[in-house]
């Protein structure tokens, strides 16, 4: 009987656990709805806006995409969008006419306009929000990603670097380490874009965040810089990644602008790009 007993635990042990991937709030009624709300972190009040699809399922696991504003920014105005001839991005940077219902999206709010992450507040902010979100609405729990330009890249980096085992991957937009890092010495997927020309913040910046993660991911350098072609972008799948870690580095020859185009085409290619990385992951 203590041989079978042996084999048995042996038996249970070597069974995987298998842990689910959808959030408290799948298969109940939602409370929250498309709006701005407000709620307490440390102390202070942090607003945000949430947008879930109109044919929402309580039954259906969705991405949860966050969406962090530029330095004088809003929440408000990455919900409008604002035109992109002019240096502005669309209306949740794009990603919500992509996403096609597929995803629930927040925006938050930044204290004084940017995303200082003073004692890494922002990053608790993102952990509140996360929580709060999950216990109302249905998500799938390995699908949560992060973009922003400028100081939003900073913040998506940030959350990177701090919480490697929440987000799935980033899409950091001419951004720099502003937002700090915490932690940084795990992997995740990143996707990463910067102009030669930033008068803003030098490509010099946007490279050593990408650098960061090429390490972190395991992933071998390549020969030379990438460069743009002309006024084409250039894409540059790195190889030699983790499993399940990729890196995507495109470079432009613009100035700081999330919605660059390439040569003969009006349409941004930071949407695409961002929304092409983020949906490898199911």
């Amino acid at each position: 009987m203590r041989g079978l007993f042996s084999s048995v635990c042996l038996l249970l042990a070597s069974v995987p656990t298998v842990f689910s991937a959808n959030s408290a709030g799948c298969g109940k009624a939602k409370t929250l709805t498309s709006k701005q709300y407000s709620m307490q972190v440390n102390g202070k009040s942090r607003n945000y806006f949430l947008n879930i699809p109109d044919n929402y399922n309580q039954s259906k696991p969705y991405r949860l995409v966050f969406t962090w504003h530029q330095l004088g920014g809003s929440a408000q105005k990455i919900v409008n969008g604002e035109d992109p001839n002019r240096g502005g991005a669309l209306p949740f940077y794009g990603l919500k006419a992509i996403a096609n219902n597929t995803a629930i999206f927040v925006v938050p709010d930044g204290l004084s306009q940017g995303w200082g992450n003073s004692g890494g507040e922002d990053v608790t902010f993102f952990d509140q929000l996360v929580k709060t979100v999950e216990a109302d609405l249905c998500i799938n729990t390995d699908l949560r990603f992060s973009t922003g330009f400028s100081y939003g890249g900073a913040m998506s980096y940030a959350l990177a670097c701090a919480r490697p085992e929440m987000i799935r991957a980033v899409a950091v937009i001419s951004g720099a380490q502003l937002s700090g890092c915490s932690g940084g010495t795990k992997p995740v997927a990143f996707y990463g874009q910067h102009g030669t020309a930033d008068s803003v913040l030098n490509v010099s910046q946007g490279r050593q965040l990408r650098d960061k993660f090429v390490a972190n991911n395991g992933c071998t350098k390549p020969g030379s810089e990438p460069q743009p072609s002309g006024a084409n972008s250039v894409k540059t799948v790195y190889q030699g990644c983790k499993a399940g870690y990729p890196l995507t580095w495109v470079i432009h020859n613009g100035d700081h602008n999330p919605s660059q185009v390439n040569s003969g085409s009006s349409t941004p290619f930071a949407p695409g790009n961002s929304w092409e990385f983020f949906t490898q992951f199911t």
